[in-house]
């Protein structure tokens, strides 16, 4: 078999399921830390060294880049963009998996593309952001705050009326302040959704039910299979297209008057608790889709 390295540090589930597509179709999955990965700039080496592998393969696949320090995180998609310079197929590329990671770069890209997405501050300052939150909180418009980093919905927080920052903000958002309008789905049914997308194609989607307005899977939400296709399709795929990425889960809201809102995109997502009201195999889809980026 073709060995492929799958960039992880905690393979699990999501692992154990695309190492089992890969050998579907006559590959074997290695599962390889970026963290182990360096480059190797001497007149004898191919640049970059993946442990496990003598000469660049043709391709890798991205699973997961942890965090770290700015410097740390900075050197692992070096590694991405060096891989692609030297010819190999990145999937995800280190440019998508950067404009999704960073949220306030996601939303700038959403706003310049016309794709509807909740208002949205970022700034330093915190005498800026007390006054927007002023402002919105005062015109009765809730905010939600979260760090720019950061996934399956910790760390963030709502702020209505009344409500007092956390102290130290600093220590909360690291000296940056992210702040988005908040989209109430309706008090007490809390849900949104997410639309898995590959190559600019809704291929499932889910609502998610919450017990409270996060409605992350990871925070317990409830998943109900629903259709990909028409307007949440559609606005997952223009999504997904804007950001110009390989494949990716679009996180979508419905506000109490039916207008849909991207809220997130997801350049490594999960997709456990989407599988298990599906039928269509997701790591299958994406191992296909991956080997026909190949070709």
């Amino acid at each position: 078999m073709i060995k492929i390295p799958v960039f992880t540090d905690d393979p699990g589930w999501h692992g154990k399921r695309l190492k089992e597509a890969f050998a579907l179709r006559g590959y074997e999955a290695i599962f390889v830390s970026i963290k182990n990965c360096f480059l190797n700039l001497t007149s004898d080496s191919t640049g970059v060294v993946i442990p496990g592998f003598d000469v660049l393969p043709q391709f890798v696949f991205v699973r997961g880049v942890p965090g770290g320090t700015l410097q740390q995180v900075i050197a692992r998609l070096d590694v991405l963009h060096a891989l692609e310079m030297l010819g190999v197929k990145v999937y995800n590329s280190g440019r998508a998996i950067e404009r999704t990671v960073d949220k306030a770069m996601t939303s700038l890209v959403l706003h310049q593309n016309k794709i509807s997405t909740p208002d949205t501050w970022i700034c330093e300052s915190r005498h800026h952001a007390q006054d927007i939150i002023a402002r919105e909180i005062s015109n009765d418009n809730p905010l939600v705050i979260k760090p720019l980093f950061g996934s399956q919905g910790n760390g963030v927080r709502l702020l209505q009326l009344g409500d007092k920052l956390p102290v130290p903000m600093e220590a909360y958002v690291d000296g940056l302040y992210y702040l988005q309008r908040y989209i109430d789905s309706g008090e007490g049914v809390w849900h949104d959704y997410r639309v898995f997308v590959i190559r600019g194609k809704a291929i499932a989607a889910m609502l998610r039910h919450g017990s409270s307005w996060v409605n992350n899977v990871a925070l317990g939400a409830q998943c109900e299979a629903v259709s990909p296709e028409g307007e949440l399709g559609a606005l997952a795929e223009a999504a997904a297209v804007a950001i110009d990425i390989d494949y990716c889960g679009v996180d979508i809201i419905r506000d109490r008057h039916g207008k849909l809102f991207v809220l997130e995109i997801n350049s490594i997502p999960a997709w456990k608790g989407l599988q298990s009201v599906l039928e269509i195999d997701v790591a299958q889809a994406l191992v296909d889709d991956c080997l026909v980026k190949l070709t």
